[in-house]
Parts: C-alpha cells; structure tokens; sequence
C-alpha cells in the first residue's frame, strides 16, 4: 500500500514543495491511485497511494483533529479494528470508518514509542509530532516494507526507495557507490541492511524505530526473534501442533483478505502457497490464483500449482515464461530496481505480479521459520564432517568435487555437493553465507581490488549467529540466519519491488505476529525431523492437503541463468567492461563457466545484475567512494 517520502530541517530558500514533489514521483508506480504532500515550516511529507482499505477515508498525509500530529504510512496493519476499539475505551474519537491508518495517529498519541510493538502487519511510516517537534519513524519486524534515510547537512531525508533520496538535489549530484556494499552485494546477492549500495544512505533496519529531534537521529530495535531456548514438548506434538498452526494460519490469511479492492493467490504448488490458498478457501472467499513457470522442465512448477487450483476449485490464472526470450526482458526489469537485486527470481516474480495485475491489487516466510530451505538439511552432516574429517581428506574431497561435470539443472548434486564443500573449508559461523554466496571468499584476493578481510565481509551474518545465546543449537542459528538476514534483504525485497512496480500489494501470511510467535516455541527438531524439513507444518497440513503436495521435492522460484551464461544468451561484454572494484583477473570465471570448467553463475549473475543496474543509475561508469 504505497510509498512514502519526506525530509526534516529544509529551509524556505531550498524550495521545498519542488523538492518533495521530486521525491514523491519517484516512487509513483507504488502509489498509481493518488498522491498527497504536507507542508509546514521545516517539514514536508509526502505519500503515493495503492487505495487497498478505506479508499475515500484512507488519504493520506493523515493529521489529528488538532494538528498536532501527521503520519504517512506504507503497509496494512491487520489488527487495526482490535487496536480502535481499544483507542476509542481510552477515549480516543476516529474520524475515518476503518482506516488502518488513523489507528498509527491515536496509537502514537496513546503509547508514543511502544506502538510498533502492538502492530500486527507490515508497515513502514514516518509520524511528525509537532508540539515535541520530533519525526518518529518505524519498520515491521522482519521488514515487509522498506525504509531509507540519508542526514544531509543537518538534513533528514527518507523515503520507500532509494530513487526518492536520490531524487532530492542535496543527494542527487553525490550518489557514490561504496565499495564496501558492492564486495557484500557480491557475496550475499543484496545489500544487508543497514547499508544500501551508495555511501552515506541507509536502511531502516526491520524491527527498529528511529526518532529525529533536534538534529540527531537515534536508532533502537523494538523487538527480536527469540526462539525458546527449552520449550516443552505435548504428549503428540502433531496433533496438538498442527491444529493451532491451522487455526493460526487460517486466522492469519482472514485477516489478510481484508480488502476493498479483488484480492488473489501466487499460487505455485509448493507448501506454502498450496496452505494459503487452502486457507482462503476455507475462510470462503473467492479466490482467483496465479502461477507462472518456466519451459524447462526442472524449473517448472505449474503442473502442481493446476492440481492445487483444481482441488480447491479456484479461478485460476496461469502464465508460461520461454526460455529463449526470458533473457529479453531482463534489462527493463533490473533498471527499475532502486538498488541491485541478486536474486534471479526476481525475474518470474515480477511478470507474475504484472500478469495478476490484470485482475487483482492484493496477491513468503515458512521456508525461513519452519526450517525449509536445502541448507538445513546439510547441517547434521555438516557438524559430523567438520569434527571427524582431517583437514587434508577435506582439501582431497573438494579436489575430487571440482572434478565433477557441471550441470546447470536446479540444484543439480555437484552444485550442492561444491557448494556444501566449500562452506565447510571455514568456521561453522561462516557456512550459511558462503554456501549461499556468489563467490569462494578465499579467492577475493584475485578478484578484487580491495578485498575485504572474511569477518568483515559476512560481519551480518557473523553477528547474528554470534548474537544467540550460548548454547543455542546450530539448528536454530541457522533458522535467525534466513529470518533475520536472508528474509529482510532478499525475500521481502524481491516481493516489494515486483509487486509494486505494478500496482499489487503482497501479503505475507506465514510472518503474522501470532504466528511466529508459537512458531519460534516450536523446537528445532520438529522442523527438521529425520531429514524432512518443515516438518511440523507438513504435519499440521496433511489433513487439508495431499501428500503428494506436501512431499514432493522442492523446487522454489529457479532461472536457468547457468545456461544462459553458458549458451550466451545474456550479453556478456558488460561483465568486460572496466571496474574500480574488481581486478582484471575476474574475467577468467566467464570463460571457465562457458568451457564448463566451473559453474560460476552466481558471482557473473551478480556482475551482469550490478552493471545492468549502473547502467540505468549512474551518471558515470562506476563512481568509486573511498574505503
């Protein structure tokens, strides 16, 4: 539901409304329905709005009675009737009928820093109290809704997207890239918060709030997952387990059917998505869902998400993406993202989210809480290899994998199995970000020009892992690993972006407050159970989907880019062209991936995405910011 922009302590000499106005149309295609700005002396705020709830009542900048307080807002709170009826027995009076907006307004009149701790939703929104003359800005949890903010000269200056800083003249003719993000963009695939890929602008970080009083800016995390370090185990945990996860997710998608506007499904035939639109459906709505797919088989999933669309009895909209001319469409899509994406299914995201735009305004989590995703099913034998393998039966093992074929199927064996190896060559605080990264960190040395020393370079990574407390298994580290990392910068980034650069809010069902919170009392052995991820939540669905569904392999949202850059059809020169980042020597893993000599799709994936955005970005080739 929108984007948001503005700034504190701009003079009348700096022309203000032009500025805002600037900054506001950046981000117009999140807002197509409706714009809005609010002036008063050293403050501008403006909003563009996707008219989602309350579509007369809901306009925004929204002020009290009294003028004392303005907010503008991006996201849905979903327990905002809960919230009103609990402001209006304190005697707050709404003017609005049920705009989850006015509730931020009483919320913050009545518990002031405390308020983003009672919200149940996604939001991002920026709150100027004008008797304290203080801007109080906060983020979601696990970050659905993105927020940036630059200090300039004595200058506050945020935003939806980085494209509305950088529209602002204080920033637009200073945009440098830091070398620093882009060696972190090429590790992780994006730019974890709270750094952006340019010097000197920055991410709210997800679970925090910030506050601007005279002229200083202060940052404080409101709340963190703790996964219970001694839950109790029921008699037949899945059973007991299983239901209140229905009865939560059911209570979770209701509340996110919330709408004025036609609300679908992405609908992929996976777990998740297959548990959602069960949930729709059994909340009796109507519900129209979405798919698309790739050619190639081993990257298709719209066969399964049919047979789900069947079952449930929905309207059923379905999409197929051509191997040959998917290539094609890259460049307009890249250009649009506000900062470098590193995530290949953006691509399949992004023409799902237009192809439902046709029909609907409203359309990811568990893998991350219910301990989903490959890497957890490599941790056991991880843990037994690392203490009895000697280190030079672990140097001949990785020898004899890169002697393997390469095969650019979806996480084809040798893939996983070189990858696996390779994290393991480290400490166990390092495996996840290596095995996920673009590029062996022993090799930065070569490739570029300043490299980063490793605990710099996964600092993100090390301190969360750090951060859990001692003795937590390396199960539930891994588990804060993709909640805390994998979950802010690349997931919900990725769904952001796509959805809204066509007008289509996303909804995450599974990152519901009550939700996660029986979720992280669950222990890890019942996510990851004799092998068998999701366990429980497979467990708590079988009796409202087939086993077939629930059991079947996971495929996720995969792009074949390996082959693309095998068989050239990406235009490689831009991965030749110069760069104050990387070394000459860089240029050798295109031609290794090509002869198949190694499978280097992800750091050239990341080269191609990064010189695809500057392209479209920078004024000049590669501003380069000092270290």
């Amino acid at each position: 539901m929108c984007g948001i922009a503005g700034f504190v302590g701009e003079t009348e000499g700096e022309s203000p409304e032009q500025n805002l106005r600037a900054m506001v149309q950046a981000i117009a295609h999140r807002g197509p329905d409706a714009e809005g700005v609010w002036f008063s002396p050293g403050v501008a705020l403006g909003h563009r709005r996707l008219s989602i709830l309350d579509l007369e009542g809901g306009r925004q900048p929204m002020e009290t009675a009294d003028g004392n307080l303005v907010v503008v807002f991006n996201g849905e709170i979903y327990n905002h009737r809960e919230l009103r009826r609990e402001l209006e027995a304190k005697g707050h009076r709404f003017v609005t009928d049920h705009s989850d907006t006015e509730v931020l307004l009483h919320g913050y009149r009545q518990w002031g820093e405390a308020l983003p701790l009672r919200l149940n939703g996604m939001f991002a929104f920026a709150l100027w109290d004008r008797l304290q003359e203080r801007l109080f800005c906060a983020r979601d949890r696990f970050g659905e809704k993105p927020f940036f903010y630059a200090e300039r000269n004595g200058r506050f200056l945020f935003g939806s997207e980085l494209s509305a800083i950088a529209a602002h003249p204080s920033v637009a003719s200073g945009k440098t890239v830091s070398p620093v993000s882009f060696q972190k963009y090429m590790a992780y695939g994006y730019v974890p918060s709270p750094r952006t890929i340019y010097e000197g602008i920055f991410k709210l970080p997800a679970a925090h709030h910030l506050t601007w009083e005279a002229g200083r800016c202060r940052i404080q995390r409101y709340w963190e997952l703790e996964l219970d370090p001694f839950p109790s185990v029921p008699p037949n945990p899945e059973a007991e387990w299983g239901e209140r996860i229905r009865e939560l997710l059911e209570r979770s998608v209701r509340a996110r059917l919330e709408a004025d506007v036609p609300v679908g499904v992405f609908l992929s035939g996976g777990i998740d998505s297959s548990a959602v639109t069960a949930a729709a459906c059994r909340a009796g709505a109507r519900v129209k869902t979405f798919t698309t797919g790739f050619e190639e088989p081993t990257f298709d999933e719209s066969g399964p998400a049919l047979e789900i669309a069947r079952l449930f009895g929905t309207e059923h909209h379905a999409t197929q993406l051509s191997i040959d001319t998917a290539p094609g469409l890259l460049d307009g899509l890249i250009s649009q993202l506000d900062e470098p994406l590193g995530d290949a299914s953006f691509l399949p995201t992004a023409l799902l989210c237009e192809f439902a735009q046709k029909s609907v305004k409203v359309g990811d989590g568990a893998d991350e809480l219910f301990a989903g995703y490959a890497p957890f099913q490599a941790l056991r034998r991880a843990e037994l290899y690392q203490r009895y393998l000697p280190r030079p039966l672990h140097l001949a093992a990785r020898l004899m994998a890169s002697r393997l074929p390469v095969s650019h199927r979806y996480m084809s064996l040798d893939f996983k199995l070189k990858r696996t190896l390779r994290g393991l060559s480290f400490q166990p605080s390092y495996w996840l970000p290596v095995w996920m990264g673009g590029f062996d960190p022993a090799e930065a040395a070569s490739l570029f020009t300043d490299p980063l020393p490793i605990d710099e370079l996964f600092s993100e990574a090390i301190e969360i892992w750090d951060r859990c407390p001692a003795g937590t298994s390396v199960g539930d580290r891994t588990i804060q690993f993709f909640s805390q990392l994998y979950l802010e910068n690349d997931i919900l980034v990725k769904s952001d972006r796509a959805s809204m650069r066509c007008g289509i809010e996303v909804r995450a069902p599974f990152l519901d407050n009550d939700l996660v919170d029986f979720v992280r009392r669950i222990p890890f052995e019942w996510k990851l159970r004799n092998g068998e991820t999701k366990y429980i939540l497979k467990k708590a669905l079988e009796p409202i989907l087939p086993q077939k569904t629930l059991y079947r392999a996971k495929k996720g949202f995969g792009v074949p880019v390996g082959a693309w850059f095998r068989e050239g059809k990406l235009d490689a020169s831009r991965l030749k062209a110069p760069s104050p980042f990387l070394k000459p020597a860089a240029a050798r893993l295109l031609s290794g991936h090509r002869a198949g000599r190694s499978d280097e799709r992800l750091f050239l994936w990341n080269q191609w995405v990064y010189q695809t955005w500057a392209a479209a970005h920078l004024n000049s080739s590669l501003p380069h910011a000092p270290h």
